[in-house]
């Protein structure tokens, strides 16, 4: 009889009730809801689905991201920003930079949109941060999840802060489509939301192909730290517009992209555990990151506005939503806000051309942060 008990009271002891607190469980209806967004309403499931179960997982057994455990070798090739660069290859294997070499003006909206990130850095050096927490924190502000990663990383953010930024960064990008359109049609008119563009000019495939051994040089050059970002996004680029590399280009734009999308999710969402989650940091970050956001989207449609003023009419403000680092919710965002404007309004190219110009500008904010701290 006490052999039964005992085994009974070992069993029961072995149960994640015995040895999770209510924190952990607030964090797994968090996770659930996380599932609900992705599942029921589309939110960005490529990256809610992976960072939500990662989430579940981690927060009913912790042991899962100790040393030793699965999660905790994933989480490694965060911290040593493998997986961020290469997110940032399949990217560029994606990616069409044919409207913003149509219109090199948008990179002008691009780089607008990262006043945001500068400055969340110093709301959050006001609100308690130090300069390198500030930094790793302010980048959420670009909605770029990997970007985000990769710079907190760098600057020695992996214990308590890499995880609470990391999914941050990638709550916004999945809901670019809630919190971008008040904002966008606040600061613009319904005429200016009306506005249509004049159709790009056709690019040509050599254009194509200098474009990213150009920015390459000249961004690396002047900003060697960006090579690991800016240096895959292009390259990832280049395999698909030179026309030689067929199985590289799907490779990188499906396979590996897939995998490392999968890795990437589930050990950002394994680090929110309630203990690293549950806390004022967390809370001021999610805050900040959010301000960031807004500041970005209202600082790129602003811009937009003075373009629009500059060319008597010609540029429709809402394309300036799109050069945060969202690639390519927020060119579909301001497609849909024009749209519900004036139904016949094809703004989706045009929106394209900030919107990966703001790929670059936020991978450029990183580099200047890492150039700044002397981290390399």
């Amino acid at each position: 009889m006490d052999y039964i008990s005992n085994t009974l009271q070992n069993l029961a002891g072995q149960t994640a009730f015995a040895n999770l607190y209510w924190g952990n469980f607030v964090m797994i209806a968090v996770a659930c809801f996380f599932l609900v967004l992705a599942i029921k309403f589309g939110f960005e499931p490529l990256l809610l689905v992976p960072i939500s179960f990662g989430m579940l997982l981690a927060n009913m057994f912790p042991s899962i991201i100790a040393e030793g455990g699965l999660f905790h070798y994933f989480y490694l090739l965060d911290e040593w920003s493998i997986l961020p660069s290469l997110i940032f290859l399949g990217v560029g294997a994606m990616t069409d930079f044919g409207p913003l070499i149509a219109n090199p003006k948008s990179f002008l909206l691009g780089a607008a949109a990262q006043f945001g990130i500068y400055s969340a850095y110093f709301f959050a050096i006001l609100w308690g941060f130090d300069n390198k927490q500030a930094a790793a924190i302010s980048i959420i502000g670009g909605a770029d999840g990997p970007t985000s990663i990769f710079l907190a990383g760098k600057l020695g953010m992996g214990g308590s802060l890499l995880g609470p930024i990391a999914v941050a960064a990638y709550s916004y990008m999945a809901l670019v489509p809630v919190i971008q359109p008040p904002v966008m049609k606040l600061l613009t008119t319904e005429k200016e939301r009306k506005i249509k563009m004049e159709q790009l000019r056709p690019v040509s495939k050599l254009e194509k192909i200098l474009f990213p051994i150009v920015v390459t040089i000249v961004v690396v050059l002047i900003l060697p730290t960006t090579a690991p970002l800016v240096g895959m996004l292009m390259l990832g680029n280049l395999f698909r517009e030179c026309g030689v590399v067929k199985q590289l280009t799907e490779t990188a734009s499906n396979a590996l992209m897939y995998i490392v999308v999968i890795l990437l999710g589930t050990s950002v969402g394994s680090t929110t555990t309630a203990q690293s989650f549950l806390n004022t940091s967390t809370l001021k970050i999610v805050v900040l990151g959010l301000i960031a956001f807004i500041i970005g989207t209202a600082a790129g449609v602003l811009f937009g506005k003075l373009m629009c003023w500059a060319t008597k009419g010609k540029v429709n403000p809402l394309i300036g939503s799109a050069g945060v680092s969202a690639v390519p919710m927020a060119a579909r965002v301001s497609q849909k806000v024009g749209a519900e404007a004036d139904p016949t309004n094809f703004l989706l190219m045009h929106a394209m051309g900030p919107n990966v110009a703001g790929v670059i500008g936020t991978a450029v904010a990183a580099g200047t942060f890492m150039a700044i701290f002397g981290v390399f």
